[in-house]
C-alpha cells in the first residue's frame, strides 16, 4: 500500500525543485533550464567555471535566485502560519489575514515607509533592512494580541468573536493606512501600493537575509507543536486534562505565527488566502494530523507562491501582475466553499 504522506512529501519536494527551476528560467531574459542548473551548481561551489554566458549568470545571481528564495520563504511562512492558527482555534477560517495579523503588520510597515519620525530615522540607521521586519512583527503582534484578548470569555477564546474582532481590526488598520496614504508623497505612494497589492519584485539578497531568521525559526519550531495542536482539536479543557500547558502553547503559536507573517508582509506586502488555501488542501490530501499538516503546509505554501509569482511575471509579460491578485483568484472560491459548507458551525 502506498504511503500517502510519503508520496505527498516526495511530490512537494519534486514540485518545488521544478517550480523553482522554471521560475528562474522564465522572464524578460529567457535562460535555458540547463544553464539554470549549471549556475546553481556553480553557486553551490562545485564548479569554479562554466560555459554559461555572463548575462545569464548576472540575471540569475542578482534577480532570479533572490526572488525565488524570497518566494519560498514567504510562501512557507504563510502556509505554516495558517495551519498553526487554524489548529489553535480549531477552525478552517482562522487564517492570519482574517484575524488582523496581516493588516496590523502592513499598517506598521506603511507607518515606517511614510512617516518621517526622527526615532524611525535613528532606528533605520541602526537596524538597516531589519527595521521593516521588526516594525511589521510589532504591528502583527499588536493586532493579534488585541483580537485574541477581545475573543476571550471566561478564560477561553471564542472563534466567532475572534473572526468578528479580526474584521474590525482589518477595517481600522485599513482606515489608518488610507489616512497615511492620503498624506504621502509620490514616492511613498508607490511604496505603499507595493505593500497593498503584494509583490516579490523588491527581492534582493539583503531582503532575503533580513527576513530569513524571522521565518526559519517558526518553520523549525511550529512542527514540534503538532502533537499538542492535535490535542487542541478535542477542546482546551480536554487538552489541559492531558497535561498540556494550554495557555503557554497558545501563546507560543501566536508569537511564532505573527513573527513569520510579520516578516513575510514586511518584504512582500499583503498576500491573501495562502494561509487559508494551503492547510485546507493538505488536510484534504493526508488528513488532520498536525504533525504532518504543519510541515506539508510550509512546503505547499512555498510551492504555491513560487508558481503564483511565475504566473505574475509571465501571464501578460512584460507587464507584471501583483501576486496578491493571483492568490486571491485562487483562494476566494475555496473560501466561499468552506463558508457555505460550514456555515451552520459559524452561527453565533
Amino acid at each position: 500500500m502506498v504511503n500517502k504522506k510519503a508520496l505527498l512529501y516526495s511530490g512537494l519536494v519534486i514540485g518545488l525543485f521544478l517550480a523553482a527551476s522554471f521560475s528562474m528560467s522564465l522572464g524578460a531574459v529567457q535562460i535555458p533550464l540547463a544553464d539554470v542548473i549549471l549556475i546553481l551548481i556553480k553557486k553551490l561551489g562545485f564548479f569554479a567555471e562554466s560555459t554559461v554566458s555572463a548575462q545569464h549568470e548576472g540575471v540569475m545571481n542578482i534577480i532570479r535566485i533572490p526572488r525565488v528564495l524570497l518566494g519560498l520563504l514567504v510562501g512557507a511562512a504563510l502556509g505554516i502560519s495558517g495551519a498553526a492558527i487554524q489548529g489553535i482555534f480549531r477552525n478552517p477560517l482562522a487564517e492570519p489575514g482574517l484575524i488582523g495579523i496581516s493588516a496590523g503588520a502592513s499598517l506598521m510597515a506603511v507607518i515606517i515607509i511614510a512617516l518621517e519620525i526622527s526615532i524611525l530615522s535613528s532606528l533605520s540607521n541602526l537596524l538597516g533592512y531589519y527595521l521593516l521586519a521588526f516594525g511589521a512583527f510589532s504591528g502583527a503582534g499588536i493586532a493579534a494580541l488585541i483580537v485574541y484578548q477581545i475573543s476571550r470569555t471566561d478564560g477561553k477564546s471564542n472563534v466567532a468573536t475572534m473572526l468578528l474582532a479580526g474584521i474590525a481590526i482589518n477595517a481600522l488598520a485599513g482606515a489608518l493606512t488610507g489616512l497615511i496614504t492620503f498624506a504621502a508623497d509620490d514616492q511613498q505612494l508607490r511604496n505603499i501600493t507595493f505593500w497593498m497589492l503584494g509583490s516579490l519584485g523588491g527581492a534582493t539578497w539583503e531582503t532575503v537575509t533580513a527576513v530569513a531568521p524571522f521565518i526559519l525559526i517558526p518553520i523549525l519550531i511550529l512542527p514540534r507543536l503538532g502533537k499538542s495542536l492535535n490535542a487542541f482539536a478535542l477542546g482546551e479543557v480536554q487538552a489541559a486534562q492531558l497535561g498540556l500547558r494550554v495557555n503557554l502553547i497558545k501563546r507560543n503559536v501566536v508569537i511564532l505565527a505573527t513573527m513569520a507573517v510579520g516578516a513575510a508582509v514586511a518584504v512582500s506586502g499583503i498576500i491573501g488566502f495562502v494561509g487559508l488555501l494551503v492547510p485546507h488542501t493538505i488536510r484534504l490530501l493526508i488528513g488532520v494530523d498536525n504533525k504532518h499538516v504543519l510541515p506539508a503546509s510550509a512546503l505547499f505554501g512555498a510551492l504555491m507562491l513560487t508558481l503564483a509569482d511565475m504566473l505574475c511575471r509571465t501571464i501578460i509579460a512584460p507587464i507584471e501582475l501583483p501576486i496578491g491578485v493571483i492568490t486571491a483568484l485562487l483562494g476566494t472560491p475555496l473560501f466561499l466553499y468552506i463558508l457555505i459548507k460550514d456555515k451552520k458551525k459559524l452561527v453565533l
